[in-house]
């Protein structure tokens, strides 16, 4: 890979994170997709501008597999996250924030690893895409765009 950090392509993608299930919609394309387990901690690190060998390290700390599975894993995950331009090369120069990966809630004993899944979903696509918020510009919403219309 390329690049060794990655950030959340904002505002074109919104996402929450709600019991240990990463959301994520992209805007410009109106699918929304869902990534549970690893795959969750690896959004949530992405989000907060973790080099790639760091979230590579700290799947691996906190689950039982092979290191070149993981690596291969978590890879391939931020390649398909570039894919749907959910994610985008960050060049910036700014300092990494001090980043943390979710704990290990069974004490020491690592979880059994599984390769995370980015599921997508484009049934609400033509809902997503008809979202007023779309129709704004950067004073926000409810303030109407004076483009639409014309």
């Amino acid at each position: 890979m390329t690049f060794t950090r990655f950030k959340v392509n904002a505002p074109t993608v919104t996402h929450e994170t709600i019991d240990g299930e990463a959301v994520i919609i992209n805007l410009e394309s109106g699918c929304y997709y869902s990534l549970v387990g690893v795959g969750a901690m690896v959004w949530d690190l992405l989000y907060q501008h973790a080099p790639v060998n760091e979230i590579v390290t700290a799947i691996a700390n906190t689950h039982a597999g092979d290191a070149a599975e993981i690596e291969r894993a978590v890879t391939d995950l931020i390649q398909q996250l570039r894919a749907e331009n959910l994610v985008v090369p960050d060049e910036s120069e700014t300092p990494l924030a001090q980043f943390s990966a979710a704990p290990n809630h069974n004490g020491h004993q690592k979880t059994a690893f599984r390769a995370p899944v980015l599921q997508k979903f484009t049934d609400m696509q033509e809902l997503l895409l008809l979202d007023p918020i779309h129709d704004v510009d950067d004073m926000g919403w409810p303030k109407p765009n004076p483009e639409i219309g014309k």
